[in-house]
């Protein structure tokens, strides 16, 4: 039996990139995704709210409900979550500070503190270094797709990613993160964001994507050698 994988998507853009993209590549690679999940965000009466969220202990409590109903060792867990507007009271954040200058340093310990919250071999924590509209700027040009007569505006975005070493490296500020560059530029995104941004990915690839975010590659890195395990 292939191992299999469940992946805690914070939105629906992640939970759509997840199964249209990553279901079927990994598949390829002999990694079984399951139906990816909106993770949750607060538990209230009984009942799990999902999607989005500031909440670590309902994330928390989520995954360990996961970690609990599957106990076999071939069933691993992950997550995509942005480091962008990260949940407040997520382990290690006050620690990870003094990284905020070196992103990739501040979000590897970010990971290493989540993981040692979680507390079981079989977790892979994954924080988007922003967020995932980081990756549609490893090939903005692919916006014309759903938007013609934008041309000057998708220059534009790619004149912002050409002014980086990686779209991983685009900042987090309340108006400068890369879904909001996206929105300055075409507006009409904002509410079509988790429809467009996975279909504009599933067109720049994951290899372009993998080779221009060096923090997300090495995340799909250890997801495909789950494939060489079993």
């Amino acid at each position: 039996m292939p191992p299999r994988l469940y992946l805690f998507a914070e939105g629906q853009t992640e939970l759509t990139f997840a199964d249209t993209v990553l279901k079927p590549h990994l598949a390829g690679v002999g990694v079984f995704l399951h139906p990816p999940v909106l993770i949750a965000h607060a538990r209230k009466k009984g009942r799990v709210h999902r999607g989005g969220g500031r909440r670590y202990v309902a994330m928390k409590n989520d995954i360990l409900r996961f970690l609990a109903q599957e106990k076999g060792q071939d069933v691993f867990f992950t997550t995509m979550i942005d480091l962008y507007a990260i949940h407040a009271d997520l382990p290690g954040l006050a620690d990870a500070e003094e990284l905020r200058h070196i992103p990739e340093k501040r979000v590897q310990a970010l990971e290493e503190a989540f993981a040692k919250d979680i507390q079981d071999g079989r977790f892979i924590p994954y924080i988007q270094l922003h967020e995932f509209e980081a990756y549609l700027f490893s090939d903005p040009a692919w916006f014309r797709y759903f938007y013609d007569r934008h041309e000057r505006q998708i220059a534009a975005l790619k004149a912002i990613a050409d002014r980086y070493a990686s779209p991983e490296l685009i900042n987090d500020g309340p108006d400068s993160a890369p879904s909001k560059r996206i929105i300055a530029e075409i507006p009409d995104y904002k509410d079509a964001k988790s429809a467009v941004g996975p279909q504009v990915a599933e067109l720049i690839g994951l290899n372009v994507i993998r080779g221009k975010c060096p923090h997300f590659a090495a995340w799909l890195e250890q997801l495909e050698e789950l494939g060489s395990r079993f």
